[in-house]
């Protein structure tokens, strides 16, 4: 019998096409899908009320981003193993979800069916991520680094800038001041060397952020 034969799993993505291409991965191999979610708040109530044995979790959702999702469950003591799954920039997000407590980041891009190697990994001790920590950031670009050295907040207002928000939408959906939106604005663009949001969306773009 397999290792997974049995095992529960939530799966968090707010695109219902690739909820289902992991369902399908996960029941294939035994697992009962105990609840999906497509937003860090669905998947936090989720992954309270079942108590999974594996949560996958998309990057890119609304709400909260997976990695948010990731050090909350974590800060709440959930042990079970944790899979983030990402289309998006493998190093930065990849890094920033081994740091968040994740046991393994998916890229996308490489085929989903990586996910049972990940968990297999994960049931032996073992992390699963497109990199060797020891020395990643020796492997980094320059504007790679300029990434890893933003704060989470900076993440967050890096993130939503991109998504078209103001400083007020900003200001109310983190709980701060404009002022302090403006502050970490400004703390941003100096770190990744960006003189207007023209050179920052430039910048994302290069660096599939968003």
């Amino acid at each position: 019998m397999s290792k997974t034969a049995n095992l529960s799993a939530i799966i968090i993505d707010d695109h219902p096409l690739a909820r289902m291409a992991i369902r399908n991965l996960l029941e294939n191999e035994g697992f009962n899908i105990v609840a999906e979610a497509g937003d860090g708040g669905e998947a936090l109530m989720a992954v309270a009320e079942y108590q999974p044995d594996v949560v996958i979790v998309d990057v890119d959702i609304p709400v909260m981003s997976g990695i948010e999702v990731v050090e909350k469950l974590r800060k709440k003591q959930f042990s079970h193993i944790i899979i983030v799954v990402s289309a998006k920039n493998d190093l930065f997000y990849g890094k920033r979800s081994a740091d968040a407590g994740a046991n393994a980041f998916i890229s996308k891009k490489e085929g989903i069916n990586n996910i049972i190697s990940a968990i297999h990994a994960a049931q032996n001790g073992y992390s699963y991520f497109p990199f060797s920590l020891s020395g990643f950031v020796g492997s980094l670009s320059n504007e790679q680094a300029m990434l890893q050295s933003l704060s989470s907040q900076g993440v967050k207002v890096m993130r939503a800038i991109l998504n078209g928000a103001d400083n007020m939408q900003i200001a109310s959906e983190m709980h701060i001041s404009n002022k302090t939106v403006s502050t970490y604005k400004g703390r941003l663009m100096e770190k990744l060397g960006c003189k207007s949001l023209v050179d920052l969306f430039s910048f994302a773009n290069r660096n599939k952020i968003g």
